[in-house]
């Protein structure tokens, strides 16, 4: 009985941390946008969002409002049942990385440790990987089963797209395992923070390479070619409505959010605070430090995503797959043979 009442606990811990990371990532991905309006307006000089509430704070429930009372219109030629799934599987995949993700260490909490990771799995990178390739059948589906010729020519860039950068994506990321030797997310922050330095010091270029990747994974501009509105009128979504638009939509911005926690954590010591021993705080005060930490890094991060978006131009989309093919790709085989050497030689010297 005491087995079966623990296995309860545990359970409903899940749970409810599950309930209240899908909660935070859909609240952010919705301030994203007024975010991401406020930058655009700040680089365009002009007030961006002002209207619906304080400083516009409210713009983002008035567009989810728009969004759920519009028409809902699928085309007669559509296939339905796989039109439907499109943007459900784009949105439920956008929210199972967060699974492996270490938002912080334990907490106690009525007694118990809590730990403030969904899974610490022992491939937490294998799956994340595992999960974003399926997010591309997502945007496939949307654009095949539309019947629109423009949007399944923006689901195949799409498609290629993600192929193309996600390879030079995974040997960026070999590189970085050779210096840690784990799959792991959290081992990966603890090594970080018992360490003297992050991993941004010992893999600059891994990391420009991994951010560069994560922008076209995003499909963030300049590598918005698969929402190419001059040339493919708007993209793989083009005869999407209502919520399955909003669907798709708030994909995006939660891949952007995600992605960066990620960096964060594997780059910038996850939860960890520069400049602050979180031993010598409190328990429930460390982890709110160690929240403020990965919540802080992962903003920046985000704040650049936009900054770059409203910066640079579109690439045509020869350039975007020379860049795929011709440069990051050697870049990263060139990085992961550096750091293979300088493992190597640390090895022998040990």
């Amino acid at each position: 009985m005491t087995l079966l009442a623990f296995d309860w606990a545990f359970t409903l811990e899940k749970v409810i941390l599950i309930a209240v990371i899908i909660t935070v990532s859909l609240v952010v991905a919705m301030y994203a946008t007024y975010a991401e309006r406020k930058v655009a307006g700040f680089m365009q000089d002009r007030l961006g969002p002002n209207r619906a509430g304080p400083f516009g704070l409210l713009q983002p429930l008035a567009d989810g409002l728009k969004l759920f009372f519009k028409e809902e219109v699928i085309p007669n030629n559509s296939n339905k049942f796989l039109f439907i799934l499109g943007p459900c599987l784009a949105m439920l995949t956008a929210m199972m990385t967060s699974a492996v993700i270490p938002w912080g260490g334990t907490v106690e909490l009525g007694g118990r440790m809590v730990d403030l990771q969904v899974a610490d799995i022992n491939i937490g990178i294998l799956y994340v990987f595992g999960v974003v390739s399926l997010g591309v059948y997502g945007m496939m589906i949307g654009g095949w089963a539309s019947n629109n010729k423009f949007s399944l020519m923006a689901a195949l860039r799409g498609a290629s797209q993600a192929i193309s950068y996600e390879l030079a994506l995974g040997l960026a990321l070999i590189a970085l395992l050779m210096l840690t030797g784990s799959l792991s997310l959290k081992t990966i922050t603890e090594q970080q923070i018992q360490g003297n330095w992050w991993n941004i010091v010992y893999q600059p270029l891994g990391f420009l390479i991994f951010f560069i990747c994560a922008m076209a994974e995003c499909n963030r501009a300049p590598f918005d070619l698969p929402e190419a509105e001059s040339e493919l009128n708007m993209g793989y979504h083009q005869e999407y409505s209502s919520m399955k638009l909003g669907f798709f939509l708030f994909a995006e911005y939660i891949n952007m959010f995600i992605s960066c926690t990620i960096l964060a954590t594997l780059y910038f010591g996850g939860y960890d605070m520069p400049f602050v021993d979180e031993s010598n705080l409190p328990g429930i005060t460390a982890k709110i430090v160690g929240l403020i930490a990965i919540f802080g890094k992962t903003f920046i991060l985000i704040f650049i995503f936009m900054w770059i978006r409203w910066t640079l131009p579109r690439f045509r989309y020869d350039q975007l797959m020379n860049l795929g093919w011709k440069g990051l790709i050697p870049l990263a085989i060139l990085n992961m043979l550096i750091t293979a050497v300088v493992v190597l030689l640390t090895m022998k010297t040990h």
